[in-house]
């Protein structure tokens, strides 16, 4: 399984999982908000800002046509497309703010293109990535145009098949550009029963790339338990408050939830480490806590180990348990003291 892959100046993997807070549509139309969350995300120790560029007309069309409208099964039932995309999209104009916002705050910021133009318009920037949503792995033109540019891609494969997924990495592969792929569920919010997190592991050593995950789920333990499973990248919603309107607010982590995943995922990398049976320094404090034989009652010169006067207790400075039965019925050279440690060097 691949360990490492760089963006910006970020190395990822190898116990430096990439958290991604995604602002999406939580800053309902107002760009002081939008301002504010960034400022939040940062706080909350996310590694990079992640936007989706894209206006009504580049997604759809305006039309009220069946076909048009969201049926059931999602948070957004009964809205036209057109009318979704236009409560949802950031303002193209926003962009060159919240790109220097970002910068100045230390974060990595990039974003989803959803067509040719919005990937035309962020090379402007000079983002350090790319990110294909789920519901773009299969518009393979649109991918190809995006490999183009020749930076690195991260891709969801939400509602993918394998035969999807293959498709769109030879895409990307072909192109010759750095490639992590994220197991993601397009359910929003996600049950943590649907999230089938060992598929992470299993994109990695199929495609051969770094797997990470998209996190739909309002679970901290979720994205905790895809990086002891080896996820690399974490992407996951982010807003102010859930009591906010907007069509993104019910499925994204608040900033003090966001802060908390941060930091068991941090402690997970330092707890996942690597195969090892060696004693730690705190261990070797603690090996005097295990048990071992000791003299349990006075004796004298030549007396004889018996089960009444040896046993096997705490702490473990005496001989090891195991050796119980080649000291019984064996004597002692001199006179013993009650609370001894036995050693060899005490017996006939």
């Amino acid at each position: 399984m691949p360990q490492q892959m760089q963006i910006g100046q970020r190395t990822i993997g190898d116990g430096n999982t990439y958290m991604i807070a995604e602002m999406s549509a939580n800053h309902n139309g107002d760009l002081d908000t939008a301002k504010q969350i960034m400022r939040a995300i940062s706080e909350s120790g996310a590694d990079a800002v992640k936007l989706q560029t894209y206006t009504p007309e580049t997604m759809t069309i305006d039309c009220d046509q069946r076909d048009f409208k969201i049926g059931s099964g999602t948070i957004w039932e009964g809205k036209k497309l057109f009318d979704l995309y236009g409560e949802a999209y950031t303002p193209w104009e926003w962009h060159e703010e919240l790109f220097s916002l970002a910068n100045e705050l230390g974060m990595d910021c990039f974003s989803t293109p959803f067509d040719n133009t919005s990937v035309d318009f962020l090379e402007q920037f000079d983002p350090p990535c790319y990110k294909v949503a789920s519901f773009e792995l299969v518009d393979l033109p649109l991918i190809e145009y995006i490999a183009s540019k020749g930076r690195p891609i991260i891709m969801s494969t939400g509602m993918g098949s394998l035969a999807e997924i293959s498709e769109a990495v030879e895409v990307i592969k072909r192109a010759g550009v750095p490639l992590a792929l994220l197991k993601c569920t397009s359910a929003y919010p996600s049950p943590p029963e649907s999230m089938n997190l060992r598929t992470i592991p299993h994109l990695a050593t199929a495609f051969d790339v770094p797997a990470g995950l998209s996190d739909h789920s309002l679970e901290i333990a979720v994205p905790v338990a895809a990086v002891t499973l080896g996820a690399t990248i974490i992407e996951k919603h982010f807003t102010l408050s859930r009591n906010d309107p907007g069509p993104d607010s019910a499925f994204s982590l608040e900033p003090q939830e966001f802060k908390a995943m941060v930091h068991a995922i941090r402690t997970a990398e330092q707890a996942i480490g690597k195969v090892s049976y060696r004693l730690t320094d705190k261990e070797h404090a603690s090996k005097v806590f295990r048990r071992s034989l000791y003299i349990v009652a006075d004796l004298k010169a030549g007396d004889t180990l018996t089960s009444e006067n040896v046993r096997i207790i705490r702490p473990g400075y005496g001989l090891p348990p195991k050796a119980i039965h080649q000291v019984l019925g064996r004597t002692v050279k001199a006179n013993i003291d009650r609370g001894t440690a036995l050693s060899w060097d005490l017996l006939q």
